[in-house]
């Protein structure tokens, strides 16, 4: 699909999913802005994929989507380098080992897998609406879990890595069942993806994995599917006209897939909007 038209926006671009989605964007003729927490990989992505693909329509920007302050800055970035945007792919994900808050007193897992995409997209709505038909997609995982919605932020319980990964993601569910019923009728879809088991450098590269995440990679890694194999589950909803019409819906391997019972639920959807409203700040947006 020739997408030298459109304009698209990615996080977490530097490497692993993130990557292969902008060359694949890339490719096909997209505008890519690829965003990435730290410069120099950053940098050397940017040249890797120029390179590689062909398309010197590539653009930098950094942001350490932690930061509700730095998320704002990146949108208002985004805003005056791109007044109309056509893909949002919220990708950037991450684990910690241990219970660690940000400059705004959020959990971090929970402030960079579900508060930064949904500050974020809330930011960009309007450049995503000039688009239409533009659509957004958030980068989910296959769970069956529910989340604590009296404690999200890990206050009152014990904090475990995965349970605390598993249920940011679990809010990126939440958050796009929602959405889909905020922008129905604006020409703006959004839909969450399970991408599938693949390599990754899940946690970054400053021991967030700790040696379970690494054992787990020289045991099975071999096994693993490669990033690129990943990203079209990722481009099918991007460049596929047979999901043009659909919003708010979960997609695996390139169709819809159940949604964990409490993600089905339209007041838990409407509850997890609330609380990330007020964590996020977005009355202050």
């Amino acid at each position: 699909m020739d997408l030298t038209e459109k304009t698209a926006l990615v996080t977490g671009a530097n490497s692993g999913l993130g990557k292969a989605v902008a060359r694949a964007l890339a490719a096909r003729g997209a505008r890519v802005l690829m965003v990435a927490r730290d410069s120099r990989r950053g940098e050397e992505a940017l040249e890797e994929l120029k390179v590689a693909t062909g398309n010197d329509r590539l653009e930098l920007l950094i942001a350490d989507l932690k930061s509700q302050a730095q998320v704002r800055r990146l949108a208002k970035e985004v805003s005056e380098k791109a007044p109309t945007l056509d893909f949002l792919v919220n990708n950037a994900g991450t684990a910690f080992p241990k219970r660690c808050l940000t400059e705004d007193g959020i959990e971090c897992t929970l402030a960079i897998n579900h508060l930064a995409p949904f500050l974020l997209t809330n930011l960009l709505l309007d450049q995503l609406k000039a688009a239409a038909p533009s659509r957004i997609i958030n980068v989910g995982t296959r769970i069956n879990e529910a989340m604590e919605l009296g404690d999200l932020n890990w206050e009152g319980r014990s904090f475990k890595m995965m349970r605390a990964y598993v249920e940011s993601k679990l809010g990126m569910l939440h958050f796009t069942r929602q959405l889909a019923k905020q922008i129905k009728g604006t020409g703006v879809t959004v839909n969450c993806v399970f991408p599938g088991v693949f390599k990754s450098n899940l946690g970054g590269t400053d021991g967030a994995q700790g040696l379970f995440w690494k054992s787990v990679s020289l045991l099975v890694g071999w096994a693993l599917a490669q990033p690129e194999q990943a990203a079209e589950r990722v481009m099918y909803l991007i460049e596929s006209p047979e999901v043009a019409e659909i919003s708010g819906e979960y997609f695996g391997n390139c169709r819809i897939i159940s949604l964990p019972t409490q993600a089905r639920d339209p007041a838990a959807n409407a509850r997890v909007w609330e609380i990330s409203e007020r964590l996020a700040n977005l009355d202050e947006a």
